[in-house]
C-alpha cells in the first residue's frame, strides 16, 4: 500500500470535522507539511471515485462526496490503490528445480497463492467494515482535542 493512502485518509478525516467546506489541495496539504502536487493526485482520484467533491471557484477545494458513514477505509485504498490483488503468484513452483515431475501435482491451487489470497479477503473484508466516522469517532475518543484543532487550524488559515 502506497503513502498516499494514509494521506487520502487523514484527509478524508479532515474534511469530514470540516463539514461542507471546500478545501484547497495546498491548504490539506500543508496542515501535515506534504508536497501539494502529490497530494492533489490522491485527491484528485478521491474525486474521481465519488469520496471527495472538487469545488472550482475562489472558495474551491475539496469536501466529502458522502456522509462519512459511507465512506469505508477499503473504497479509499481503492481509489488510491486500485482494486487489483495485493499478491500475485506467478506459479514459479513450476520452474527450475521445483518445476517438471507430476503434472498432476500443479492442477491443484498453489497453497502459497491461496493462503495470501484468504489473507487479503480478511484485510478487504476489515477494511470495507470501517467507515470515516468509525476512524472520527476513534479520534475523538482517543484524542477528544483533535476535531478543534483541526477546525481551528484551517479557519486560521483562510
Amino acid at each position: 500500500m502506497n503513502e498516499g493512502v494514509e494521506w487520502a485518509v487523514h484527509s478524508c478525516l479532515n474534511l469530514a470535522w470540516l463539514g461542507e467546506r471546500a478545501v484547497p489541495a495546498a491548504r490539506l496539504a500543508a496542515f501535515y507539511e506534504l508536497p501539494a502536487a502529490y497530494l492533489n493526485k490522491q485527491l484528485q482520484a478521491l474525486a474521481r471515485a465519488d469520496i471527495l467533491t472538487s469545488v472550482s471557484g475562489p472558495r474551491g477545494g475539496f469536501r466529502l462526496a458522502r456522509p462519512p458513514e459511507k465512506v469505508t477505509l477499503m473504497d479509499v485504498v481503492v481509489a488510491i490503490d486500485g482494486d487489483e490483488p495485493a499478491f500475485r503468484c506467478t506459479e514459479i513452483r513450476q520452474r527450475g528445480g521445483s518445476g517438471g515431475g507430476d503434472a498432476d501435482a500443479y492442477r491443484k491451487p498453489c497453497a502459497i497463492d491461496a493462503a495470501m489470497r484468504k489473507a487479503e479477503l480478511a484485510w478487504r473484508r476489515e477494511l470495507a467494515g470501517q467507515t470515516v466516522a468509525d476512524v472520527m469517532t476513534t479520534v475523538e475518543h482517543t484524542n477528544p482535542g483533535v476535531p478543534d484543532k483541526v477546525r481551528r487550524w484551517f479557519d486560521d488559515t483562510r
